[in-house]
């Protein structure tokens, strides 16, 4: 399986959606906690740069999940969109790609005591923004092909992990 050297991951968005490093933030915790929940990788960490640095691989990341979103607020809703791509550090392969995007509004009922959460921790400013960016991360790492953590060290790895 191709995905089975693929399992340490850091996350980087990049650039930093409409130029506000909050929102960066935001879509990088709300995907690392998705992808570490919902799916069989290891994120270990995310981080919103408008440069991607070259230096993100080593000290056993296997790959870097890139996320290049963009949002605009639309009347009492968000418009984001996301492209995506997962490549392995031993030799830069593209292993996964995909795009995504939709208008959602900002108030959404069935996260209200999750978008709280990101708002205690990062401000009222991600409140519109909270709904519209985990439907669309959703959306977009449901795609990811799932892999299979190899042995009972990696899945102690995984439930160590701090979000």
């Amino acid at each position: 399986m191709l995905f089975r050297s693929t399992i340490r991951l850091v996350l980087v968005v990049s650039p930093i959606p409409a130029g506000d490093a909050t929102l960066g933030t935001l879509f990088g915790k709300v995907a690392r906690k998705y992808a570490n929940d919902k799916r069989q990788f290891i994120v270990r960490s995310a981080v919103a740069v408008d440069q991607v640095p070259g230096d993100l691989c080593g000290d056993g990341v296997e790959g870097v999940l890139k996320l290049s979103p963009k949002v605009s607020r639309k009347g009492a809703g968000v418009e984001a969109e996301v492209a995506a791509e997962l490549r392995r550090c031993r030799d830069g392969e593209l292993v996964w790609s995909a795009e995504a995007g939709g208008t959602w509004p900002s108030e959404d009922p069935l996260y209200v005591d999750t978008a709280q959460h990101y708002v205690d921790e990062l401000g009222e400013g991600v409140r519109p923004y909270f709904g519209p960016v985990f439907r669309l991360l959703q959306a977009t790492l449901d795609t990811l092909p799932e892999p299979e953590l190899p042995d009972k060290d990696g899945k102690l790895e995984k439930i160590e992990l701090d979000d």
